[in-house]
């Protein structure tokens, strides 16, 4: 096992580079789906939110290589990518009027206190399925200079494409000598229309997305992913993490050690622990396995406003922390302050300042700054 090697800034045009879908997530906050009137908009994707993180809350000069489709919801989603910084690269799709290709929606609502959210998809049609292998000219793209490259296993289990075009971004990121992370982010939701869309049994979802993942992750250097990614998403044997309120981090190195041990290519594991004492009221904390060694972050109070994205934040965080040569334990800091933070707004992608990320990962309280 060789260490984490970070390419220099200095002769990059992209510090990050994400390759995923983008969608609009609409939120109607507290109430619920069958009595809501209104809904917020949020752009997002598991993907895209890492490189909007990166570009708002670190400066970082980012890029996201995605599907588009000219109709005005297209629109709207290029107007939030170039308000965050986000340099596109973009297959367009033309819309039919009626039927698509459609940018994805996520329904997500917030829950409160005992009152679980709930999320469910509208991913019919959509645009990001039918990328495919040469949809990106990847070797001109990494020729321009891209330090680190990101998927995730949202976008891979889309269509019975994605990850054969994720695996070839990666090829071409490994040539290029840049970073290569992946966050497994298992849906058994979508794993399982993935399933049935290849004509298999439902109940075969895990195993088929435990293959199609382990072939990705044979190329991954940085693997994001809590303790139930690792074990269904990779077919790793583990207690039954459903069963347990708190994820504790001696289980999570054990199963990241068998991991490691079967991908000697991995330097880096990652992940968040989370125990939900109300929707409201969550125990924050992160852990990071790097070139062998052992790191566990604070354990903080959250008062959550929204937590869809905290892992993305989280995972934004550390790649700064890895990308500007922070030691592991203070990018690991940085990556549970600022995953922790973005709990605090509405929304799936960051509002935080760098400063204020720092002060958080440094020990600051949560007393007004006048």
């Amino acid at each position: 096992m060789t260490a984490l090697r970070i390419p220099s800034a200095d002769a990059a045009t992209h510090d990050f580079l994400a390759l995923g879908a983008l969608v609009t997530r609409l939120d109607p906050g507290i109430v619920p789906f069958a009595e809501a009137n209104r809904y917020d908009l949020f752009v997002s994707g598991g993907e895209y939110n890492v490189a909007a993180n990166l570009s708002v809350a670190f400066g970082q000069r980012t890029a996201i290589a995605s599907a588009i489709v000219e109709y005005p919801i297209g629109r709207r989603v290029e107007k939030a990518v170039r308000a965050a910084g986000v340099t596109p690269y973009y297959v367009r799709f033309a819309h039919d009027g009626v039927r698509g290709p459609n940018m994805a929606t996520v329904w997500s609502d917030r829950g409160q206190g005992l009152r679980a959210p709930v999320v469910f998809y509208n991913r019919s049609n959509e645009a990001a399925g039918q990328l495919e292998p040469g949809s990106f000219p990847w070797d001109a793209i990494f020729a321009k200079g891209v330090r680190w490259f990101h998927s995730g296993g949202i976008f891979a289990a889309l269509s019975d494409t994605t990850p054969a075009l994720i695996v070839e971004a990666m090829k071409a990121a490994r040539r290029a000598g840049a970073v290569v992370s992946f966050d497994l982010n298992y849906r058994a939701k979508l794993w399982s229309v993935a399933a049935a869309a290849a004509a298999k049994d439902v109940a075969t979802a895990p195993a088929m997305a435990a293959e199609t993942l382990r072939e990705i992750v044979r190329h991954v250097d940085v693997l994001v992913g809590n303790e139930e990614d690792l074990q269904k998403g990779l077919g790793f044997e583990g207690h039954d993490v459903e069963d347990k309120a708190h994820l504790d981090p001696t289980s999570f190195f054990a199963v990241t050690e068998a991991v490691v041990g079967r991908f000697s290519n991995l330097k880096a594991v990652a992940t968040t622990l989370r125990e939900v004492h109300s929707t409201n009221h969550h125990s924050w904390a992160a852990v990071l396995w790097i070139d062998g060694k052992r790191y566990v972050s604070p354990t903080g109070d959250l008062h959550v406003h929204d937590r869809v994205g905290g892992g993305d934040g989280f995972a934004a965080g550390l790649i700064y922390g890895l990308l500007a040569g922070a030691p592991a334990d203070y990018a690991l800091r940085l990556g549970w302050a600022h995953g922790a933070l973005l709990t605090t707004f509405p929304g799936d992608t960051s509002m935080a300042s760098l400063d204020q990320i720092e002060a958080l990962a440094k020990g600051a309280s949560a007393r007004i700054q006048r």
